[in-house]
């Protein structure tokens, strides 16, 4: 449990550290490539195995990696786009309901059993992060914008759902940071193809803060990562309760660290969402 509570802090604080890029006007496309070398690094500082660069390609989940840091870059910047044409409320609540993609994998592919309470806290799961995420402005948009995101929802949950697998599949635990790293080093590769393109802007905007924004960024979002890693290897715990506790909680979590310390406003909606999320965590860590 211990590691889950970790992932569950480092993913929270990720959300913080965005909205930290506001206030001390941090580019937050070059800070998000930036991330990415910080975290590669990270990984391979922390990897005390015997494989060398060289050999990595080899590895059986190399081409796993590869994959995933693809798909790192090309769902953040659906959820960008998302975020500007159907709003942050509807991204954030397709963003956080993908746990369930994760959930239905483990029990087909794997044969996990879920008891009824914990099956009701999956549900109550879904409601709370709704509720936790909906704002008190109503949000219209036509049919044909729901594409977006359901691309969100469905790459969030590949992601996680991938993750598992290559966890429970072709991974030993002592190469979690080496895995780690070159997850993060497929993502920093795609995010220098985009700055080439992007290079007069980069002369432009790129400040210390920037730079200390992706370094921050960086260390969170690899701990992120590994402690999910370590949290599925939880003896008591399925991935399907992993993965429900992991986004229900961030949801939660964020939530009162944006009262704390941002003074945001919570709407009752929002308060019945986090009420959902301690009663539907609780169901499903000791359903």
């Amino acid at each position: 449990m211990a590691f889950l509570a970790l992932s569950i802090l480092a993913s929270s604080l990720i959300f913080i550290i965005f909205k930290l890029y506001t206030r001390f006007k941090v580019n937050t496309l070059f800070a998000i490539v930036a991330n990415y070398f910080v975290a590669c690094s990270v990984g391979l500082i922390r990897y005390e195995g015997t494989t060398q660069i060289t050999e990595v390609p080899e590895k059986p989940w190399f081409l796993g990696t590869f994959i995933l840091g693809i798909l790192f870059i090309v769902v953040f910047n659906l959820m960008a786009m998302a975020s500007q044409k159907v709003g942050v409320a509807v991204t954030s609540v397709a963003t956080k309901m993908s746990f369930v993609i994760p959930v239905i994998f483990g029990l087909l592919l794997y044969n996990e059993e879920l008891g009824t309470f914990k099956v009701i806290g999956i549900l109550l799961a879904l409601a709370a992060v709704y509720f936790a995420s909906v704002k008190d402005s109503s949000i219209k948009f036509k049919k044909s914008s729901l594409i977006l995101p359901a691309l969100v929802f469905l790459g969030s949950g590949i992601i996680d759902a991938s993750l598992k697998y290559i966890q429970e599949i072709h991974i030993k635990e002592e190469d979690y940071p080496i895995f780690s790293a070159t997850v993060f080093a497929s993502a920093a590769f795609m995010g220098l193809v985009i700055t080439i393109f992007k290079l007069k802007d980069l002369r432009s905007n790129f400040n210390l803060n920037t730079l200390l924004g992706g370094i921050a960024l960086g260390v969170v979002n690899y701990f992120s990562i590994y402690f999910l890693l370590k949290a599925l290897q939880n003896d008591t715990l399925n991935s399907a309760s992993v993965f429900t506790i992991n986004n229900v909680a961030i949801v939660m979590f964020t939530t009162l660290l944006g009262i704390l310390l941002f003074k945001e406003k919570i709407s009752p909606k929002n308060w019945s969402g986090i009420a959902l999320a301690i009663t539907s965590i609780i169901l499903v860590a000791f359903g």
